[in-house]
């Protein structure tokens, strides 16, 4: 593998290994990482890469990995990134079920405080990308209603409303169509050469 395919690797890999929670709790290290650290991607191209992890199947940082790694080589560097992400958790599952049995966890003191102590980080691991993604999303005063909303909804558990998918659908629709609402045509931004001729 090239040079660049081994740093996908290890930085996957990296963040896989130290990450606690998955999903969301990982989103504050693959950023500080692709964006800030080696600028592989940029923010804002980061922040619709996120939103397309999120709307398709499968693990959320998997999907980035993929996403990130094809970009800078490929089927081999979506490949490296992804095998990086993987990778540990598989490990640590792995040696957990062979050395490791649920009643020698549960009745453990020591692995009991850990498991304690891990989740607030794993909280405010969450919580952070969040408002970081909100800031860059624009979201402000007017629209703040809109992820609460939504956010209720999904919790209330009521049989329709509280779909994810129809928030899904519904979000890019509403892009969409603001998109063709504000977007200025060729036509309207070309120069009219009836006006504004030189003059001297």
């Amino acid at each position: 593998m090239s040079s660049i395919c081994w740093q996908l690797f290890f930085t996957f890999f990296k963040i896989g290994a130290f990450t606690f929670g998955g999903g969301w709790a990982m989103i504050s290290l693959i950023e500080k990482e692709i964006v800030d650290k080696y600028g592989w991607i940029e923010r804002e191209e980061f922040l619709d890469l996120l939103a397309v992890a999120q709307s398709l199947p499968g693990i959320l940082a998997v999907n980035i990995a993929v996403a990130v790694g094809d970009k800078l080589r490929g089927n081999r560097g979506a490949a490296a990134a992804s095998l990086g992400t993987i990778l540990p958790s598989f490990l640590i599952i792995l040696s957990i079920a062979i050395f490791l049995t649920p009643e020698l966890i549960k009745n453990n003191p020591t692995l009991s405080a850990i498991f304690k102590g891990v989740r607030p980080a794993v909280v405010a691991l969450i919580v952070a990308p969040v408002i970081s993604s909100a800031r860059s999303a624009g979201i402000g005063l007017k629209t703040m209603w809109i992820p609460i909303a939504v956010a209720l909804l999904i919790w209330s558990k009521l049989p329709v409303v509280s779909n994810p998918i129809l928030y899904i659908v519904l979000g890019g629709f509403g892009g969409w169509w603001w998109l063709s609402r504000h977007t200025d045509t060729g036509a309207d931004r070309q120069p009219d050469s009836r006006k504004g001729g030189e003059r001297k």
